[in-house]
């Protein structure tokens, strides 16, 4: 059967960024791999900010966000610092920062944190460190957050919104949203509007297959549906990609919603 063009709620830009932090996850300061990404921010072409390039002896929160927006070429939709603070003055000159604790973000954003924050009231402090929002559950309210820097290393984090701490964040202008063909896999993306209305109806062809809570194998099982079996039917929402993969977000039961690896659900029209 031929497939059928959709329209998905996808941001290649969000998806790149939010795939490449997630590829940097575990890289750290003991076995010295933290080091390509302050190669990567001080091999920047353009401009550097405050005409200062990074050591490695410094902090380097701020150098992985502005390493991705170099390595990725979005310096124009990027602020790049390696700076927090001046990270924030930056972004306030594009037009692209929040200054309200309790946003609810998207993947992709940049989210800064004040350590000497009381908790009461908005947050105007000295920003201590940032990073990139991975994901968020807007049902909980949890966000999943990945930082470099964190105890030495590129490491997940998970607040809440509007929890203590959050000083404001970065949302960059990123394009709008595309028009996706299934077929592609190259087409497939993530943002922070994920469609959960089904595209069309697949069959598992695995015999157990692992649904998570998000795409990726790192990611836990749903606790619901934990598992689908061969000949089982989804409904196939929208898709994204993750280290290398595509993965399809997926309707089961029609109310419980999860992702799963693409190579294991074929389209049944």
């Amino acid at each position: 059967m031929a497939k059928t063009t959709k329209t998905t709620n996808t941001n290649s830009a969000r998806a790149a960024v939010v795939a490449l932090a997630q590829s940097w996850v575990g890289k750290k300061e003991s076995d010295g791999s933290y080091k390509g990404i302050i190669d990567t921010y001080n091999g920047y072409k353009g401009e550097m900010p405050r005409g200062i390039k990074m050591q490695y002896s410094w902090a380097w929160c701020a150098c992985t966000w502005s390493a991705i927006a170099i390595k990725l070429g979005y310096t124009d939709i990027m602020p790049i610092e390696i700076s927090c603070g001046n990270l924030v003055e930056a972004a306030k000159k594009m037009g692209c920062w929040v200054e309200a604790d309790n946003y609810i973000p998207d993947p992709g954003d940049g989210i800064l944190y004040d350590w000497d924050d009381s908790g009461k009231g908005d947050n105007t402090g000295w920003p201590d460190h940032i990073g990139i929002v991975e994901m968020i559950n807007r049902t909980t309210g949890q966000i999943t957050v990945i930082e470099g820097n964190y105890s030495n290393a590129v490491r997940r984090r998970n607040i809440t919104v509007n929890a203590r701490y959050i000083r404001g964040y970065i949302v960059p202008k990123y394009a709008p949203v595309e028009t996706a063909d299934k077929t592609s896999s190259s087409s497939t993306a993530q943002s922070g509007t994920i469609c959960k209305v089904p595209q069309w109806t697949g069959t598992v062809t695995a015999s157990s297959l692992n649904v998570r809570t998000w795409a990726g194998t790192n990611n836990p099982n749903i606790k619901t549906v934990p598992y689908l079996h061969k000949g089982d039917t989804v409904e196939v929402c929208d898709e994204i990609k993750a280290a290398g993969a595509v993965w399809y977000y997926v309707r089961i039961n029609g109310k419980t919603y999860g992702f799963v690896h693409s190579r294991y659900v074929t389209d049944v029209g």
